[in-house]
């Protein structure tokens, strides 16, 4: 499955810190559950990867409309 495919599933997110110091990604969905530990920093990255994910798509749904060129 690509990044820009749509899928029926459906999970849960979860994003706190753990006792341990790390922050945690955690998806839980039909059958599966995947918890994933980041440094703060590699945290942060991630953080910065999904705002710039983010005004990327906002850009693209914001694009007016190509206007078509009178015939004559």
């Amino acid at each position: 499955m690509g990044i820009d495919k749509q899928s029926d599933l459906a999970a849960n997110l979860q994003i706190g810190p753990t006792s341990l110091g790390m922050v945690r990604i955690y998806i839980e969905g039909d059958g599966f559950e995947l918890p994933m530990d980041f440094e703060p920093d590699e945290a942060e990255e991630i953080a910065e990867e999904i705002r710039a994910a983010a005004a990327r798509a906002r850009a693209v749904g914001e694009k007016p409309a190509k206007k078509s060129k009178p015939k004559g």
